[in-house]
């Protein structure tokens, strides 16, 4: 804590630069005292799941039936739009498990707790987030993966060590994506009161993420490619392994843009965080 030019305090979020090995030991630690106090429900992680399951199974359901009345829907086959579908499932598990504390961040700071996390010598972004995981988006990566397995089946795609290889980078590209959006989305509590039609929005437009960007027409498809980009959650990367005769530029430079846009949200989300000067509001 330091003294400004009007002699107030101000709290320094900026942590000490420390490495890789002590925030992973920190978030094990972390991490096992969370699962071992929602274990001790193991009703609610049961149920938890399984709403997830069932959730998700919706969705399949959906092209299934979907399908029983078109071939395919402008070019795109039923086994590929579920290739589209588990891999936009696993992408958003990341988001959903380890990150899934951002929906909380507006109470916080409105209440004026989050004044706690700008004491500590630590990263404050590393703080918050690693205080909660879902253990919903466990059932969410099951059912996912067993969506993507059973569409590659179908679509006779080689499994290969650089077909895994490649499944698994553009999976984590995709993943940065929905994350940063995230970021971004609870970071604007830091300025605008009553923010959280602000993260429902952005999370909502995940379920068009399942979908590829070629069925929507030209200025949607422009919004969810560089303005909200959606079409980096499951159809960029996943061209990749789907169609790998035919990939677009921006499919391989999803790993670099996915970094970069994650960095970006990172930095606009420590912005508020500095600009937070614990009153609450």
């Amino acid at each position: 804590m330091s003294l400004n030019n009007e002699g107030s305090a101000v709290v320094s979020v900026l942590p000490k630069r420390r490495g890789i090995k002590f925030y992973f030991d920190i978030y094990r630690k972390i991490l096992v005292q969370d699962l071992k106090s929602k274990m001790s429900y193991r009703a609610d992680f049961v149920i938890s799941n399984i709403g997830m399951i069932v959730s998700n199974l919706v969705g399949f359901v959906t092209f299934y039936i979907l399908f029983q009345n078109f071939p395919s829907i402008n070019g795109w086959t039923m086994y590929e739009m579920l290739f589209l579908y588990g891999f936009s499932l696993v992408a958003l598990t990341p988001v959903q498990c380890f990150f899934d504390n951002n929906w909380n961040l507006r109470y916080a700071v409105k209440t004026g707790d989050f004044i706690k996390y700008c004491f500590r010598p630590i990263n404050i972004f590393f703080y918050y987030i690693s205080e909660v995981f879902d253990v919903k988006g466990l059932g969410q990566l099951v059912f996912g993966l067993g969506t993507l397995a059973y569409a590659w089946s179908h679509l006779a795609i080689p499994v290969t060590v650089a077909t895994i290889a490649q499944t698994v980078l553009f999976l984590i590209a995709a993943s940065l994506f929905m994350i940063a959006i995230m970021n971004f989305a609870a970071a604007t509590c830091f300025w605008i009161q009553n923010s959280g039609y602000i993260m429902v929005i952005m999370f909502r437009f995940k379920d068009f993420a399942k979908y590829p960007a070629s069925i929507f027409n030209s200025f949607f498809k422009i919004i969810f490619t560089f303005v909200i980009p959606i079409a980096f959650i499951a159809y960029y990367p996943s061209l990749v392994v789907l169609r790998p005769a035919s990939v677009p530029l921006l499919s391989w430079l999803s790993p670099l843009i996915g970094l970069i846009f994650f960095y970006l949200s990172y930095r606009f989300w420590l912005l508020g965080a500095r600009k937070y000067d614990g009153t609450g509001s």
